[in-house]
């Protein structure tokens, strides 16, 4: 199912989410782990669960299976939106969710609340993403921090001399270094949240806006927002949400510039292509990934043993390794094979401050008070893919 087609099935799921905002889960947290039930069941975004299928090297699932008992199934979800339709949907036990997902699973009653208690290395998270507000409701945490990175903005070194500096190149119209248009070169990420890329870049080059907080707009910096993406849309190539069909369009279909994961600008550079990215000028925005698990986990005992076996720092500086992402277990950025020693500080560690993490809009909002609601980004979204 494509990303329209899906956010128009969920519609009415998200829109009520996101007016239940104040709401919690209702499933109580487990007090106690009982008998490994076998098996678990986790929605996770590509490359999130690598059992050495890809790449041998990379395999964070197979030890598990053997120690804990519980064989793992991954169904992969290439949108947030995916992911809140297969959590409405049930029979998972996991999913790793981004910050535009988390609270509406929270406020669905989708998703429960996480015992710390039973999860020992929760102690080990980075401080500032045991209590981040994307999956922290009323002082109970509802999933268990991940890993966390930026979007980036990828480029194709041959279309550009030096790095470019400014989101600008996917937004308007432009001739690049290489003497050629941007039009029909550049793509934008399908998915409503990508609104947010639109504000964060306004906020810079337009401070008459006065746009405090990307995932924050009132009616005037909503609509100057949905018009740049319309903009946009007479230049894009493909609105993409298949990280591996956007690398198949950078290598064969002649896609220069995007807003892109590390994930794919990694693959991309170990297949040798011409593929750099960068965090522009204006910031970026990004995700901060949490497993959550289901109000109903049919293995619930599993479930925990794989949330404290996602804390490993083997498997967190292997995963950032293989994605390009930040490990939310700092001591995981010394002593991995394969991520080096140097591999945090490369994929951004430093970055932190510059990321605005993708969360869900609400209508009630702190820098001024009522915003756009993220049911109103999802239909008006589909409208600008759709040209309207």
């Amino acid at each position: 199912m494509s990303g329209t087609a899906i956010r128009l099935a969920v519609f009415g799921v998200v829109a009520a989410a996101a007016m239940a905002a104040t709401g919690t889960a209702s499933a109580q947290s487990l007090q106690k782990l009982g008998k490994a039930e076998g098996e678990v069941a986790i929605v996770a975004w590509p490359g999130y669960i690598e059992r050495g299928e890809t790449d041998k090297a990379y395999d964070w699932v197979t030890q598990f299976e053997k120690d804990s008992g519980c064989k793992v199934t991954v169904k992969t979800a290439n949108t947030s939106d995916e992911m809140v339709a297969l959590m409405n949907e049930g029979g998972f036990d996991l999913v790793t969710a981004s910050g535009d997902a988390s609270l509406r699973l929270i406020a669905g009653k989708r998703v429960q609340e996480v015992n710390t208690a039973l999860i020992p290395s929760w102690k080990t998270v980075d401080s500032r993403l045991q209590g981040a507000a994307w999956h922290t409701v009323g002082g109970k945490h509802y999933g268990v921090p991940y890993q966390w990175g930026a979007n980036v903005l990828a480029y194709n070194t041959n279309a550009f001399k030096k790095a470019p500096d400014s989101w600008k190149v996917v937004f308007e119209e432009m001739t690049l270094d290489d003497g050629k248009s941007n039009k029909g070169r550049v793509q934008a990420f399908d998915g409503p949240i990508y609104i947010a890329d639109a504000a964060l870049y306004l906020m810079a080059t337009k401070p008459e806006l006065g746009i405090k907080d990307p995932y924050e707009l009132n009616e005037d910096q909503y609509k100057a927002s949905l018009d740049l993406l319309r903009q946009q849309r007479g230049i894009v190539n493909r609105y993409w949400h298949d990280a591996f069909v956007q690398i198949d369009d950078f290598t064969n279909e002649g896609v220069v510039a995007s807003s892109s994961w590390p994930f794919q600008v990694n693959l991309l550079q170990a297949e040798k292509k011409p593929i750099a990215s960068v965090i522009p000028k204006e910031g970026a925005t990004g995700w901060a990934d949490t497993t959550m698990m289901h109000s109903e986990a049919p293995h619930p005992t599993c479930a925990y043993k794989w949330m404290e076996w996602s804390l490993n720092p083997k498997l967190q500086g292997d995963l950032a390794a293989w994605f390009g992402s930040v490990p939310s277990v700092p001591a995981a950025c010394k002593g991995n094979e394969l991520l080096g020693d140097e591999g945090c500080k490369t994929n951004g560690m430093g970055d932190f401050d510059k990321i605005h993490f993708w969360r869900t809009p609400q209508s009630k909002c702190e820098s001024q008070g009522t915003c756009v609601p993220y049911y109103r980004w999802v239909s008006d979204y589909i409208a600008v893919l759709g040209g309207r």
